[in-house]
């Protein structure tokens, strides 16, 4: 069903911010950092699976190099931490009493960190073209996990992010899926295909840490490779 990955993802973060209430700052770091990298193992390999769904592996290369130029020269990674910060100064600095600011902050925080990502874009993208809300799935079980962090040191400010999660990729995903009849089964696999290098630079980067990716900026992929696969099938090339 169109949208699960979505209702998951609230599931998950109104759990975690939950049990985050309930055990306060007894949760220890380093079983955090064990599971976030164990978590990122496992992404990068479901994002080799999706990778390897290509029936051409040239409009997955041509689809990551043209939206990487994209990318870069609207500078997309910029422009979500320039969003980020723009509404942290809107809502997080507000003359009001300690415990409304902190509630404000936990709020903020959470909706900027489950919200404005690579992970969240792609994850709604394919769920309202195909269905499927494993990525989605995967980045509930992150979100969980920092909303419980979050929430033992912000308070309950966090859980109400779970509603701008719902707003937020439920329109994603609903915009998706009115544009899919126009979208190919053949577009489909090589937007699904390189969706899977995305989700490595995101394993890699951001989860593993292994080194620093820009992987905001390779999204315009997405957005490349159905058209890619048209113009090749017209050449005789797919």
């Amino acid at each position: 069903m169109v949208g699960t990955g979505t209702l998951l993802n609230v599931t998950t973060v109104l759990i975690g911010g939950s049990l985050g209430l309930w055990l306060g700052g007894r949760l220890p770091e380093r079983l955090r950092q064990t599971v976030v990298a164990g978590l990122g193992l496992f992404t990068l390999a479901y994002a080799l699976k999706m990778f390897l769904t290509t029936q051409n592996s040239l409009v997955v290369l041509g689809s990551i190099l043209i939206g990487a130029l994209l990318g870069e020269w609207w500078r997309v990674e910029e422009g979500l931490g320039r969003l980020g910060q723009w509404l942290e100064k809107r809502f997080a600095h507000q003359d009001s009493a300690a415990s409304s600011q902190r509630f404000v902050r936990g709020f903020l925080t959470a909706s900027l960190v489950f919200c404005v990502g690579p992970m969240t874009i792609l994850g709604s993208i394919q769920d309202g073209l195909t269905g499927d809300y494993q990525t989605l799935a995967i980045k509930s079980v992150l979100d969980g996990f920092a909303s419980l962090a979050f929430a033992s040191s912000l308070g309950v400010g966090v859980l109400f992010s779970a509603l701008v999660i719902l707003v937020y990729q439920g329109s994603l995903t609903l915009l998706a899926a009115q544009i899919q009849q126009i979208i190919s089964a053949p577009m489909m696999t090589e937007m699904n295909a390189t969706g899977g290098v995305i989700l490595m630079a995101i394993a890699i980067g951001a989860l593993l840490e292994i080194r620093p990716i820009r992987s905001g900026n390779l999204l315009p992929a997405l957005f490349i490779a159905p058209p890619l696969v048209w113009i090749m099938s017209r050449l005789g090339l797919y």
